[in-house]
């Protein structure tokens, strides 16, 4: 028999079984009721996964009508394993992020390793016909679908308790630390509707790196600003609301407007820039701070030349009379009732920050600890601080005018502001430097000369 021969009895063969195959599943449906089919059915699938050693959990982008924040984490997780990806990814990107996001495409798959446990993703992305018009998609026929987006995650069961108790909640932080890393800085102030307007994205480049104050002094700072994001379980133990206070006090060009960008940037908070003389009365003051979102900065500058704040003796001793026409305006017992009263726990990982060039105008009730926690002076330049902005503008750590120019730095009183404003008049060390000097001994001569002013003790 030739091979031609072969071949088409094989052929006819598959086709006849085929053929019987097909007779025999549509007399089984005929003959036997569907009930009884999808019972066998269904006692055939939990058969097969009673052998199988493979555990999933499905997490759908949709929890009734709420997003399931599970689904988000995942998708910010998995951006940063796209290079696992087999063969595509996805990428995007905001106004309010730093960076490009990436996300797994449809039906691709990364594998995952936690404490030796292998997992494996999957991202799934179909559509469901539905009745229901919530987060469909109108198709060309005029009928409604649903688009279902869902990751899978499956790993071997013995794994399950460790799945659920570490490695979820694993996601959910990685993802949020993630997200707040990449996500851009924003800048809020008062409207006119007395409510947050702006929104702009703050793009100030001061960090703590290149901030100009006393080396000790910053170290502290920073190590404050860490204790106090890490302190949430202190702050629910002691009963506190997690806030904390800054008073940043000192002559004018002393940095104080830096420092707060510095710690915006640090922390990667919002900020809240609040002039309280735009605020029309206590009632709109706390409103502001209650819309403030959560990690945030609200900063007061010139705290003492804004609006004038009686002390709360002087606003009981008023009659009647004069404290309405008081009523529209903020009162310090407002301010400190909007900072630290019942309603400051509403909200949480928050920083107050006041400035001011004179701390003895300020009332002490609105110094005290819990107000403001940590006073942080910042005087005139010190030799630490003018080695960060040579560093800064002359790319220098060393020269040999530096221990002339620490000398004279101890003999006068030149702020940051005025330091910085002279190395921007040369563009290297060489010419620069012996100018700095120059302008040191100027402002000593300067200070030798000045009148001094007597105090006569009657």
């Amino acid at each position: 028999m030739s091979n031609n021969t072969n071949s088409t009895v094989i052929v006819s063969a598959v086709a006849s079984a085929a053929a019987s195959a097909m007779l025999i599943r549509s007399a089984a449906n005929e003959l036997v009721p569907s009930e009884v089919l999808e019972y066998f059915s269904s006692k055939f699938f939990n058969l097969r996964h009673h052998f199988s050693s493979r555990f999933t959990i499905a997490i759908e982008e949709y929890q009734g009508m709420m997003c399931n924040h599970m689904y988000e984490a995942a998708e910010v997780y998995l951006g940063t394993k796209a290079a696992l990806a087999r063969h595509r990814v996805r990428a995007s990107k905001s106004g309010n992020d730093k960076s490009p996001a990436f996300s797994i495409d449809k039906d691709e798959e990364i594998l995952d390793d936690f404490e030796g446990v292998k997992v494996t993703w999957r991202f799934f992305r179909y559509f469901e016909q539905r009745t229901n018009r919530n987060h469909y998609i109108n198709d060309f026929n005029g009928s409604s679908k649903r688009e279902v987006k869902s990751y899978e995650l499956s790993f071997h069961k013995k794994h399950k308790d460790k799945i659920f108790n570490s490695y979820l909640p694993f996601v959910l932080e990685r993802a949020k630390a993630i997200e707040e890393a990449n996500m851009a800085l924003n800048l809020y102030t008062v409207g006119s509707e007395n409510e947050w307007i702006g929104g702009v994205e703050f793009a100030h480049p001061m960090s703590f790196k290149t901030l100009a104050i006393d080396a000790d002094l910053k170290n502290k700072i920073t190590d404050d600003l860490d204790k106090f994001v890490k302190g949430k379980e202190f702050y629910n133990r002691t009963g506190k609301a997690w806030k904390r206070g800054y008073l940043l006090y000192g002559p004018p060009g002393t940095g104080k407007s830096s420092l707060i960008a510095a710690m915006a940037n640090y922390l990667n908070y919002d900020l809240y820039d609040l002039d309280l003389s735009a605020v029309p009365t206590n009632r709109e003051l706390k409103n502001l701070v209650l819309n403030m979102s959560n990690r945030s900065i609200l900063v007061m500058e010139d705290i003492d030349c804004t609006i004038k704040l009686q002390n709360r003796e002087e606003e009981e001793e008023e009659d009647n009379m004069e404290r309405d026409k008081k009523e529209s305006k903020v009162t310090l017992s407002g301010l400190l009732n909007a900072i630290d009263g019942l309603w400051s726990c509403c909200g949480e990982e928050r920083i107050i920050v006041f400035t001011t060039n004179h701390k003895e105008k300020l009332d002490p009730a609105l110094l005290r600890p819990g107000r403001m926690d940590m006073h942080i002076h910042l005087s005139y330049c010190t030799f630490s601080a003018f080695k960060q902005l040579a560093c800064n503008y002359l790319k220098i750590s060393d020269h040999n005018l530096f221990q002339e120019i620490e000398g004279l730095l101890r003999e006068v009183q030149v702020t940051p502001a005025e330091i910085a404003g002279e190395l921007q008049k040369k563009i290297n060390a060489e010419n620069c430097l012996p100018d700095i000097v120059k302008f040191l001994h100027n402002k000593k001569m300067v200070e030798q000369n000045e009148p001094k002013l007597s105090v006569i003790m009657e």
